[in-house]
């Protein structure tokens, strides 16, 4: 179908405005770039609590949508591993502990360059093996945890899956929305979508060459994608928009967890573009994205 009309108003007030783009910018100038970003959200919803604390070592911000043990879901924002951070995730994260009725461990991850891969990762786990172990002093419930994720959160989401399979870390529930699965960037729609939709080709290779540096982006620890065995990983729920250069990498790993023996919900927005997620002001289909995450996730947490 095509572009959504709200979506491709924003755009072309974008185009228009001129200005440079994310991969001609320094990694602390597309930082703020993105905190402007986050603010089409709209006004974020209240919680019952809001705690920022640090766990493992690593800074998280801890939302809960009411008193008493409740399920964790362990979010990990986007930003290419390079920008974003627990305020550019805080109004989804609060969306997500409304209404999965959750308590949501949105984690601050190092980022690249200053920090290049496998610091995300190493943070990212530290905070899930923490909250396995100990979740229930932030209120949680551990026998019942989810990991999630949009974009760079998507990858890391679906890593730690992996990781905690392999660790003995028994998960819900994966939520990967528009997951940068494989950092090859070899699927067709890198270039069917690689220009004026928001995210680009361009912007993607500035990302990853910062996040590797250096490091194989087929090596399985960083690109998901290329894992040999991915059976025995939590369910997925899985989330790609149409006109995304990820949208292809995204359903292909969905294809993968199927063929492994993974249970797997996959839903593809047609009419939306990478980040819609997180644009609450500009289309309604970003509060029923994230309604059907939360509706996914309360199944799983039952």
């Amino acid at each position: 179908m095509p572009l959504d009309p709200a979506i491709k108003t924003v755009l072309d007030q974008l185009e228009e405005a001129g200005g440079p783009t994310l991969n001609e910018v320094s990694p602390p100038e597309a930082r703020e770039m993105m905190k402007t970003l986050a603010l089409l959200d709209g006004e974020p919803e209240p919680v019952s609590r809001v705690e920022n604390t640090t766990v493992a070592g690593v800074p998280v911000r801890v939302y809960a949508s009411e008193h008493g043990p409740q399920p964790i879901l362990v979010w990990y924002h986007g930003g290419g591993w390079v920008i974003g951070d627990v305020d550019t995730a805080d109004s989804v994260c609060r969306k997500l502990a409304n209404r999965a009725n959750a308590l949501v461990v949105s984690v601050d991850y190092r980022l690249a360059p200053e920090a290049p891969c496998p610091a995300a990762a190493d943070d990212c786990f530290a905070v899930l093996e923490w909250v396995a172990a100990n979740g229930a002093e932030l209120g949680g419930d551990t026998s019942r945890i989810a990991v999630g994720g949009d974009s760079a959160g998507g990858n890391l989401s679906a890593l730690m899956a992996i990781r905690a399979r392999d660790a003995g870390i028994a998960l819900r529930q994966q939520v990967l929305v528009y997951p940068a699965v494989d950092l090859t960037m070899s699927f067709p729609s890198i270039e069917e979508n690689g220009e004026g939709y928001l995210l680009t080709k361009d912007s993607m290779v500035w990302f990853t060459n910062h996040y590797l540096s250096g490091a194989d982006p087929k090596d399985p620890t960083v690109s998901p994608y290329y894992v040999d065995d991915l059976s025995g990983v939590a369910p997925a729920n899985v989330l790609t928009a149409e006109f995304d250069p990820l949208r292809d990498e995204g359903e292909a790993y969905a294809e993968r967890l199927k063929d492994a023996g993974v249970p797997v919900e996959v839903k593809r927005y047609d009419g939306m573009i990478h980040g819609f997620y997180g644009l609450g002001m500009i289309t309604p289909i970003a509060d029923q994205a994230v309604d059907a995450s939360a509706a996914s996730l309360r199944a799983a947490f039952i």
